[in-house]
């Protein structure tokens, strides 16, 4: 027994596989998109959007008062930390201890120092990174604030 295939049928099968394929195609691109949406917002944990309504120190950079991002430099390491602001610069953060105990809020914490503020700890729904100042910092800042108080002193 011989089967005829003529050229409508061969057009059916055609259109239909072509079909079929689109289907599977736009089905698996929907999944990836789903997939990187739910990496994206899982990536964000450790990412903190705050805005500093005042001048700071944070990795040894002097950063002016505005909006920053920190994010961690690489997914896979809690190391490197980076903040960045659209308009103020930023600079790269090396914290001494991170602590994988997440906090409830996102929040930053600074060190007041003569006059100055510098950048000590952040809490991120991932953990919490703390950053040492260097003592020559804190050297500088309180005797810029001595020299400044001695010297309206004397008025």
């Amino acid at each position: 027994m011989s089967e005829v295939i003529n050229t409508e049928n061969l057009k059916q099968l055609t259109e239909g596989d072509i079909m079929r394929k689109f289907y599977v195609a736009a089905l698996l691109t929907i999944t990836c998109l789903l997939g990187l949406g739910v990496t994206a917002r899982a990536q964000d944990v450790d990412g903190v959007v705050v805005n500093v309504p005042f001048d700071f120190v944070a990795g040894g950079a002097n950063l002016s008062a505005g909006e920053y991002r920190i994010n961690r430099v690489s997914s896979s390491l809690n190391r490197g930390l980076v903040i960045q602001s659209y308009s103020n610069g930023g600079a790269f953060l090396l914290p001494i201890v991170f602590e994988g105990v997440p906090a409830d809020q996102a929040a930053l914490t600074f060190e007041h120092i003569g006059n100055r503020y510098f950048l000590s700890k952040i809490k991120t729904l991932g953990g919490v990174y703390s950053m040492k100042t260097p003592p020559e910092s804190v050297a500088l800042a309180e005797a810029k604030s001595q020299s400044t108080s001695s010297s309206s002193g004397m008025n």
